[in-house]
């Protein structure tokens, strides 16, 4: 069932995304080469504590999962696509990391992800991150009232296969209110005008996922949790937490 926000919880949504940009933000700028993904995901916790917030990640365990997820981001470097879990590996020249993060305050969830390099970037990565970015944006422009969630996962899809990259399959974004994960589920490519109507008091996390090497191929470790290319080509995240209103999206996770 999906729920539709009033507009005072679009409210108390947009401050839980507050608090998550915040905390992109921080993990962000302290990311330098020697730097551990646990320490980031230390900054982050920081954030959401400072905050009075919750993290939506920490001890969240799906069906999938073996064991709970032990931090408060998902930290995935280079050929890891998604749900990295923060360890002492410690960040080299020339990595491309994707964070997500979520926060719960005030019984409302935000969720969002960005992708970075470090060090000296490679130009294959910035172009990379560049059309995550894209079909993020592309994606939120049709999250439009009147539209249908085809409409939002065929306009990510387009810029992601223009550009040449692979789009893993069966990973998307989600409804997102009480809780971090809600109906409706969101596809990274499909075709347009099919499926859920979107009206206004929907809220979704929208998230592309890119993979360099072109095919749609994964596999994941033997953590359960971490998502990585098959071909050992780099991967990018992008994603943001939207409101749908009468005005048009609403991006409730920038800063």
């Amino acid at each position: 069932m999906v729920e539709l926000k009033t507009e005072e919880s679009i409210d108390a949504m947009r401050e839980a995304g507050r608090v998550v940009a915040r905390a992109l933000d921080a993990v962000r700028g302290a990311a330098g080469v020697g730097v551990s993904l646990l320490d980031l995901d230390g900054v982050a916790h920081e954030v959401l504590r400072g905050a009075g917030a919750d993290s939506p990640f920490l001890g969240y365990r799906p069906r999938f999962a073996p064991v709970p997820f032990p931090a408060v981001v998902c930290a995935s470097v280079n050929d890891a696509i998604v749900h990295g879990i923060p360890g002492a590996y410690r960040l080299r020249d020339g990595d491309l990391v994707s964070i997500d993060c979520g926060a719960l305050l005030n019984g409302w969830a935000g969720d969002a992800a960005v992708s970075f390099t470090v060090g000296r970037p490679r130009p294959a990565d910035l172009r990379l991150i560049e059309a995550a970015e894209r079909a993020l944006a592309a994606g939120i422009a049709a999250a439009r009232p009147g539209n249908r969630i085809g409409d939002i996962a065929h306009a990510i899809g387009a810029v992601g296969r223009a550009a040449g990259y692979g789009i893993p399959d069966g990973f998307g974004g989600h409804g997102i209110g009480r809780r971090m994960h809600e109906d409706p589920g969101v596809p990274n490519e499909g075709p347009p005008g099919r499926g859920m109507k979107l009206r206004p008091g929907m809220v979704l996390a929208i998230e592309p996922m890119l993979i360099a090497g072109g095919t749609d191929d994964y596999t994941a470790d033997a953590d359960g949790w971490t998502l990585r290319t098959v071909d050992g080509s780099r991967a990018a995240h992008a994603e943001h937490t939207v409101a749908i209103t009468a005005d048009g999206p609403r991006i409730l996770t920038a800063l």
